[in-house]
């Protein structure tokens, strides 16, 4: 796609990032065919072939409007476009460009700007933990929109007290120990079982992904900082591993290398990071053979429904892990006939700034997971669990928590 970048742009580190992606582009429109939000809305500019065009236009002087920006908030960044992709559009860096470019020349609504604001101040807080427990004391009083954002308490279990001479890293995150907190607690027995043990870094916090994504940019890459330097000790110290089990941070931390790309400081240890981090799933194939004697599957062992996550299938490029490894342990899994490569509406913030366009697409997608009354919902990245349990009476849970189970069942 051939691009004049206007004066302002020029000499940018974001207009020459930018310029390079639009010119890969060659307007074939196969993208159109895999994004959630074109096959919702029908609009070209709803899909990131027009979203692409919106972004040139920018780019070259056009000013920017609030349709504009109505756009590009309505992208989910489920990634789906670039797995679709046959010319290697980097979607993904490009719409973080332009919405960090529109946001500077369109206001928000009031409204708007503090609901953004909220979230991405509230979320990766301290804070949040104890506002979550409160919410839920009072579950039962919510409205059903708060009540979609609250779940039900859980009991995280018994943290593992052995110590292994292997180690690896772990991320708390910011949401989870307080939405769903087991699937930290049997990430950890789990790699215990194996003999690797689990480390928290005390000063990692958030990802990042919360403000970066709410185009709080250089908020976000500040929390990047921090948790490089939190996590930098145990690099040194000879850990070799950082696992994920929130794909959705697992996603962000890989890219990590990328955003800190132009930091005097930060760049060479930001690669190692993304370079380190794995996904729990991409250490399936070495737990297979540990874990497999210990797990003694019976009949009233639940099948499994596998959800796979954009910000695993799309974002880290990781298909068919889960649910071959989960097979191959012994579990009947599945994964959807149909659209098992769409978005379920969850996307970070998106299910609370963009609730329509979200539960359309959280129902379509539990119409094509189609649990039976025996199957439960599985799925390697919170937002998505929370957001599907929301608008549905089967069990949905992270795959660790299932094989954490079984483990546990077994002694």
């Amino acid at each position: 796609m051939q691009t004049h970048l206007a004066p302002e742009y020029q000499n940018t580190a974001d207009g020459q990032a930018a310029e390079a992606i639009l010119r890969k582009c060659v307007h074939c429109g196969f993208c159109t065919a895999t994004c959630p939000t074109y096959q919702l809305l029908g609009d070209e500019l709803d899909g990131p072939r027009g979203r692409i065009y919106l972004m040139k236009q920018v780019l070259e002087g056009q000013e920017p409007t609030r349709a504009t920006q109505m756009h590009l908030d309505r992208c989910l960044t489920c990634r789906n476009c670039e797995s679709t992709c046959p010319s290697g559009v980097d979607y993904g860096h490009l719409v973080d460009i332009g919405r960090k470019l529109v946001d500077a020349k369109v206001p928000r609504p009031a409204g708007e700007k503090a609901l953004r604001w909220a979230l991405k101040e509230g979320l990766p807080s301290p804070l949040f933990g104890p506002a979550m427990k409160l919410g839920q004391l009072v579950r039962p009083l919510l409205p059903q929109a708060l009540k979609n954002k609250v779940p039900v308490p859980q009991d995280a279990g018994a943290w593992p007290a052995r110590t292994h001479a292997r180690k690896a890293l772990m991320l708390a995150g910011c949401v989870q120990p307080a939405m769903s907190p087991n699937i930290n607690s049997a990430t950890a027995r789990v790699l215990d079982a194996a003999g690797i043990q689990p480390v928290v870094a005390p000063a990692a916090g958030c990802c990042g992904a919360v403000k970066f994504h709410l185009n709080d940019q250089d908020g976000g890459k500040a929390q990047m900082r921090a948790n490089i330097d939190a996590w930098w000790p145990y690099v040194e110290q000879g850990v070799d591993t950082l696992v994920m089990n929130a794909s959705g941070c697992g996603a962000t931390v890989k890219d990590y290398g990328h955003i800190l790309r132009d930091d005097p400081v930060y760049a060479e240890k930001a690669a190692r990071i993304s370079a380190l981090t794995k996904d729990l799933s991409e250490l399936l194939p070495e737990l297979v053979p540990v874990l497999k004697p210990r797990l003694q599957l019976g009949a009233d062992t639940p099948a499994l429904v596998f959800h796979p996550p954009c910000t695993l299938q799309h974002g880290q490029k990781l298909k068919g892990g889960v649910e071959t490894h989960m097979a191959a342990l012994g579990f009947a899994v599945r994964v959807a006939a149909n659209e098992a490569h769409l978005c379920c509406g969850s996307a970070g913030t998106y299910s609370v700034l963009n609730p329509e366009i979200s539960y359309q697409l959280r129902d379509r997608k539990l119409g094509h997971l189609a649990p039976a009354a025996h199957e439960v919902i599985i799925s390697a990245n919170i937002g998505c669990i929370s957001h599907l349990q929301s608008g549905t009476e089967t069990a949905v849970r992270h795959w660790v928590e299932v094989l954490d189970a079984a483990l546990t069942s077994t002694g």
